[in-house]
């Protein structure tokens, strides 16, 4: 029978709710531990009963014993589990008399990871120089994910991926971008199983290296290829790319048509990118590019983002009056998304939303909700419990004392606790009330009077009753005197930084306490929040504003409150400030060097707007803040303007625009940047500059120059024609350099002696050819160096450089003496007329050999004696802990920090650099201090920004740097010069 949980008075239990749900679980086939546990946890009341289903079978252990399942609790254990019989999908049933929920289905799934086949594998020959692909073939297994390694000639000898060498954990392939001799050797593929604890390995496979006398440079080729990738939404990605080549190339990762997202990291230099936390967002074509001298390579390929489904609206335990409406809906979110089934008892029971238009008992019982999608089913479970009762007063009386303002509306409120809904009835003592144009009885039981006078003041009793019995509850009201404003706040206008006061006064009735109430455009003021700006005057209603900002501009409403009632008056404050930022700015029409701008007027602030500027900021800022003005057509953007061409840009940039006004009160908030825009490519007008040449002992010509920079290439395909010719001939030579960073070109034919050459360079890209540069001038009768530089000396300057100098001659060398390896020394290339030169990027703490030789375009000269010299111990590598503190007058500034020690194999600190930065628009300069000391004082600067920052001085060098800011503070007194307090504000931005 289910008439007992229909009863308010005795319906204390509850149906059954999973504290813990089955899991889906891989079993390893070999596994030693021969059992497989599915958990089941429960709570209700009264207890529940735990039935099993697999694969939509009920698992009948009373009826049907079976020597594989067993019930330990609610969990269900599987003994010896059998791949035939146990793999499929599980459910857990919890019944008691309120009704029946079923759990989250949980897969039970066999792993298994073969072993590689035994055959012998073919060798693979390749030339040095060149890439090579060794295959994995994985065998079958499950689950799919799994870790590739390869192993080295002996166990356990792995491969460390590096820029030469790339394990793809899509193909399990080993990718050599470009083989070198010393990779002869047999390669076996490691596969590893995580979820299921196993490791394999292949026959070997021999890569046998094809020694060349003179190594071939091959471009970019990319064999790596991340595939059509579906990633869910806040997880982490990684996308492969790789490529062969020699040289080694570069790997960069761009997204097409947007920036890459905020949270991502690129590794394996370059090879892998991973996207962090991805969001719908982040969806998109990504494409990676592979680039070295010989050529670039390109793929790209859509990254789709889904998510599984998540609740944004779900059911409850839910208690309705018999024959009353309900509507049960559930509302999920998800990619693709989700859609919704319902679940009675167990059994299925429709889908979309649930209507009772008018409840039974037999609508009792446990309800699901699931949602589910390609990516996942979520469930939510309430229990609805169907009840009726007589009225009862007991938790919701009506109120024993009620208060109402005169001329005032008053709302008695009358809502007992019954099913079905009751009837009610109102009497003011014994007279009986009914509806009429100052009294209405509500749907719900309450009682509306309008334009209340003390002649209403009475005891008043709301009788409420239905099939199941009848009660009353008796309230008294009186009448008080009505709140009223006698003072309003009135309109006012302001300027930054002053101050005003809106008058408030009320008469209410003395009997009451008042309180006052503001609210600035629907926010209420918090004063102990908000005390810096807004304080509510002693004994009054008055609200005084202090140093007024343009934010503080809007409605003000004043509401003067009682008990009883509430009174409200409102007043608006204009405040006169700097221009607020331009909106929507953005680039109608592309052209190569001009843009057309476009933007919408910002607020201007009570003071009219004089003169728009427009700021760019191209791809080659190294500052975020590197904004440049603009050069516009018109020159002068007048208040009024919303629209310019901007002028005088280089050919196929990247740009991105600002623009901020300009009003008499100073310069306004720049508006948000544009989105990022290319220019259209050009003719390149730029000619490489320092062109030169000289002959080599072989008698090849050697041209030289300075490349043009990346912004001049202004297009696509850029590079060099070089001319050349003896002074006799008429006609030129020419030969092109595809390379827009290379600084030479090689004539290899040879050249009569003595011979006077005359050598130019012009630029090139898909538009055109740009001009020519000088002439040079070049004589065929070089020699190589025949002496060798004298008393070469070195000393340490930090612990990873070291100033070396000697008799003037040219190229400088250095190496670690047993470390490193002499032919891959450092070098620096010197000017004949220099005598000395700082080596950097050296190792710390190192014993290092330095050799000098003469260098000329002929070659080098024979090599100095060695020069021997040991690098410093690196200073502390960890940050200072840096605090400030202002003196209470506000004249002083004082920064200290925590001294920092070092350790054996650092060097000693011999103190503190102290640099003191000065931050201004189109400004930045700062000192530097030095002490032994952990603090030091300054005088409070007046106006500006300042970046304090610390590092400790070692005789290895500086440490890391710790910051601090300092803003400045203006401070206005009466008598305070006007004009130097309008400086001091628009240098700050605060007072």
């Amino acid at each position: 029978s289910r008439k007992s949980p229909h009863d308010v008075d005795e319906a204390t239990g509850f149906g059954p709710i999973f504290e813990e749900e089955p899991l889906d679980t891989v079993y390893a086939e070999d596994s030693p531990e021969a059992k497989i546990s599915m958990n089941c946890r429960v709570r209700a009341n009264p207890p529940y009963v735990c039935r099993w289903w697999h694969n939509n079978w009920e698992i009948k252990l009373l009826e049907q014993p079976d020597e594989h399942y067993s019930l330990v609790g609610g969990n269900l254990v599987i003994t010896n589990p059998d791949k035939s019989k146990h793999a499929g999908k599980y459910v857990c049933v919890a019944k008691n008399i309120y009704g029946t929920t079923i759990s989250k289905e949980a897969t039970v799934k066999f792993g298994y990871l073969d072993q590689f086949p035994t055959d012998e594998r073919e060798a693979v020959y390749v030339k040095e120089g060149q890439g090579a692909v060794l295959l994995c073939a994985p065998p079958s297994r499950y689950p799919a994910e799994v870790m590739y390694r390869w192993i080295y000639n002996d166990f356990p000898n792995f491969i460390i991926p590096d820029q030469r060498r790339f394990v793809s954990q899509t193909t399990g392939n080993l990718y050599i971008a470009k083989v070198e001799a010393s990779d002869i050797g047999n390669y076996s593929c490691f596969v590893s199983s995580p979820t299921i604890g196993k490791s394999v390995f292949s026959t070997p496979i021999p890569l046998v290296p094809q020694v060349e006398k003179e190594v071939k440079r091959y471009p970019a080729d990319i064999r790596v290829r991340f595939p059509k990738t579906y990633a869910l939404v806040a997880q982490n990605v990684t996308l492969e790319c790789f490529a062969l080549g020699n040289p080694l190339p570069h790997i960069r990762w761009r997204k097409l048509d947007a920036d890459l997202p905020p949270n991502y990291e690129v590794s394996m230099n370059g090879a892998l990118l991973h996207l962090i936390n991805v969001q719908y967002e982040d969806e998109g074509s990504y494409e990676c590019e592979a680039l070295n001298v010989r050529g670039m390579d390109w793929y790209r390929q859509w990254l789709y983002v889904e998510g599984a489904p998540e609740w944004a609206e779900h059911i409850n335990d839910t208690e309705k009056d018999v024959g009353s409406e309900l509507t049960l809906s559930c509302t999920a979110v998800g990619k693709p998304l989700p859609w919704i089934r319902w679940l009675k008892d167990g059994y299925s029971y429709g889908k979309g939303e649930l209507k009772f238009s008018s409840l039974t008992f037999e609508d009792s019982g446990m309800y699901q909700c699931i949602a589910e999608n390609t990516w996942g089913t979520i469930y939510a479970s309430a229990e609805l419990r169907v009840v009726s009762c007589a009225p009862t007063f007991i938790y919701n009386p009506v109120k024993k004392i009620l208060l109402g303002a005169e001329n005032g509306r008053v709302v008695i409120e009358c809502k007992p606790r019954a099913a079905p809904k009751p009837r009610f009835i109102w009497k003011r003592g014994s007279e009986l009330l009914s509806n009429s144009s100052r009294m209405l009885i509500w749907d719900d039981g309450s009682l509306e009077i309008l334009n209340v006078t003390k002649s209403d003041e009475g005891a008043y009793t709301c009788y409420a009753e239905n099939d199941r019995g009848k009660s009353n509850s008796t309230g008294t009201l009186s009448i008080t005197e009505a709140t009223k404003i006698t003072e309003a706040p009135s309109d006012v206008e302001v300027t930054v930084g002053e101050s005003t006061v809106l008058q408030c006064s009320a008469s209410y009735d003395p009997s009451l306490d008042i309180t006052f109430i503001w609210i600035v455009n629907s926010y209420i003021i918090n004063f102990d929040i908000d005390f810096e700006h807004y304080e509510l005057m002693l004994n009054s209603g008055n609200l005084l504003i202090k140093n007024i900002q343009v934010a503080h501009a809007g409605e003000y409403s004043c509401t003067a409150q009682t008990i009883v009632d509430n009174v409200t008056a409102s007043a608006n404050i204009f405040v006169i400030g700097r221009p607020g930022p331009p909106g929507g700015v953005r680039v109608e029409e592309i052209k190569d060097t001009s843009v057309k701008l476009v933007w919408s007027l910002g607020s201007d602030h009570g003071s009219p707007l004089i003169q728009h500027v427009v700021q760019t900021r191209d791809f080659y800022a190294l500052d975020p803040e590197d904004w440049k003005t603009a050069v516009t057509s018109p020159v002068f953007l007048d208040g009024k303007a919303e629209a310019a061409e901007i002028l005088d840009l280089y050919p196929w940039m990247e740009y991105e625009f600002r623009v901020y006004a300009i009003n008499e009160l100073g310069l306004g908030h720049s508006s948000l940047p544009s989105i990022k825009i290319k220019t259209w490519d050009a003719i390149p007008n730029m000619a490489p500059t320092d062109v030169d040449g000289y002959m080599s002992l072989n008698g090849e010509l050697i041209v030289t120059w300075t490349p043009v920079k990346p912004q001049y290439f202004f297009g696509k395909k850029f590079g060099y024609v070089v001319f050349f010719k003896p002074h006799e001939d008429k006609e030129w030579k020419w030969s092109t350099v595809a390379d827009p960073e290379s600084r030479r070109y090689v004539y290899k034919d040879n050249i009569i002696p003595n011979t006077e050459i005359q050598v130019k360079v012009k630029s090139y890209n898909i538009k055109g050819e740009g001009p020519y540069s000088l002439t040079k001038v070049v004589f065929s009768s070089e020699r190589a160096p025949t002496e060798a530089p004298l008393d070469v000396y070195a000393r340490q300057v930090t612990s990873t450089e070291a100033l070396v100098w000697w008799v003037p001659v040219y190229q400088v060398r250095y190496w670690r003496k047993y470390d490193d390896n002499e032919a891959a020394a450092s070098r620096v290339l010197v000017h004949g007329s220099v005598n000395q030169t700082r080596l950097e990027n050296m190792r710390t703490d190192s014993h290092y050999l330095i050799e000098v030789r003469a260098y000329n375009g002929a070659g080098l000269g024979p090599p100095s004696e060695h020069c021997e010299m040991f690098t410093r111990r690196p200073p502390p590598s960890r940050r200072l802990r840096v605090y400030k503190y202002v003196s209470f007058t506000r004249k002083w500034l004082y920064i200290y920090w925590d001294h920092i020690y070092n350790y054996w194999n650092e060097s000693y600190v011999e103190g503190y650099k102290v640099g003191i930065l000065f931050r201004k628009e189109g400004e930045r300069y700062g000192k530097l201090y030095t002490t032994g000391r952990h603090y030091i004082d300054f005088p409070m600067p007046e106006t500006g920004d300042y970046l304090v920052e610390i590092r400790a001085r070692c005789e290895g060098g500086d440490g890391p740097i710790s910051q601090i800011r300092v803003q400045a503070l203006c401070i206005c007194f009466f008598g305070f010069n006007t004009n130097k307090l309008l400086k001091c504000l628009g240098e700050t931005g605060e007072t």
